[in-house]
């Protein structure tokens, strides 16, 4: 029997993915949720560039004419298009320390719900995923002080399974060097694109903007997905309680309802930084917590490029 709306809208909740251990069946399960009842492609459009005019003749598809043209010079003119322009997406997946962020203590289950870097990657892979079925490239890389892993965009079947068995055997260690990694990367995409990344952040905001900027500078679209836990934004945190650094950074004893108002406070400051200086960059940013359904991932990545594509074409 097949699934109902709110049966598959289900597999979009983190804690119910949490009890699905392969990363391929988790992301196939939120694809099949988020798609169900979509009347087209959600990156429909996106393939696409723009390259001049022509007459229209009998025969052409109408959905081509540019309207506003015809408004304007009361003839049809169709929009011609670059012929090969399939979109390349590189994911970039932090795999640091702090990723891996609520840890599963020894001996005991896991808390039931995903880690940053399992919620990461469950977003990448389900994104690759959907991409891919409307055959676009993808490509991957995982990082953390280092490029551990880098797989150029491509859109072959294997593709896929590549990049989920990458980011299913990668272990959480290092700090975040992300401006190194950016730096790097930038250089090793041959075409303009769209690059995503996937992190949560602990990085010097000037550093990061220096990176994102190497990507802008090349002409490509970027997106920051800022994955934090909910313990992080909330500080819900009662009793006195070790914090245990998790990129180098030592233990700390405190009594976090005493500090739970002013470590609110930076971390806002902290997000209207980067919402600021990415929105002057041109970049598109989104926030978004570990224990939101991941349609609201899903749903910010996708209003974003439509957004954009708009945008573009408006300018036309």
């Amino acid at each position: 029997m097949p699934k109902t709306k709110n049966e598959l809208l289900e597999f979009l909740d983190p804690k119910v993915l949490s009890k699905i251990s392969r990363l391929d069946l988790r992301a196939r399960s939120v694809v099949e949720g988020f798609v169900s009842g979509m009347h087209r492609s959600p990156f429909n459009g996106f393939s696409v560039e723009f390259a001049a005019h022509r007459e229209y003749v009998p025969g052409d598809d109408i959905k081509h004419i540019d309207w506003k043209v015809q408004a304007r010079t009361d003839r049809f003119y169709i929009k011609q298009y670059e012929e090969e322009t399939n979109l390349k997406a590189t994911f970039l997946l932090d795999a640091s320390e702090s990723m891996h962020y609520p840890a599963k203590k020894p001996g005991l289950p896991k808390a039931g719900r995903l880690t940053k870097y399992e919620y990461a990657a469950t977003t990448a892979a389900s994104l690759a995923f959907m991409l891919q079925q409307q055959q676009d490239s993808v490509g991957l890389g995982i990082f953390d002080e280092d490029l551990k892993t880098y797989l150029p965009a491509a859109g072959h079947m294997s593709q896929i399974k590549a990049m989920v068995h990458a980011m299913s055997i990668t272990e959480a260690k290092g700090k975040t060097s992300l401006e190194d990694i950016c730096h790097t990367v930038a250089e090793k995409i041959s075409r303009r694109g769209l690059v995503c990344i996937i992190s949560d952040l602990f990085v010097d905001i000037d550093g990061l903007m220096r990176a994102l900027e190497h990507f802008r500078h090349y002409e490509h679209e970027v997106l920051v997905m800022h994955i934090m836990d909910s313990d992080e934004l909330e500080f819900d945190f009662q009793g006195t309680t070790q914090f245990r650094g998790l990129e180098a950074m030592g233990n700390l004893t405190v009594q976090p309802r005493a500090l739970r108002d002013a470590y609110l406070r930076e971390v806002e400051e902290f997000h209207h930084q980067l919402r600021s200086k990415c929105a002057a960059g041109r970049i598109d940013y989104k926030l978004i917590s570990t224990g939101d359904h991941l349609d609201a991932a899903l749903c910010s990545f996708l209003a974003a490029r439509a957004a954009a594509v708009r945008k573009a074409s408006a300018k036309r």
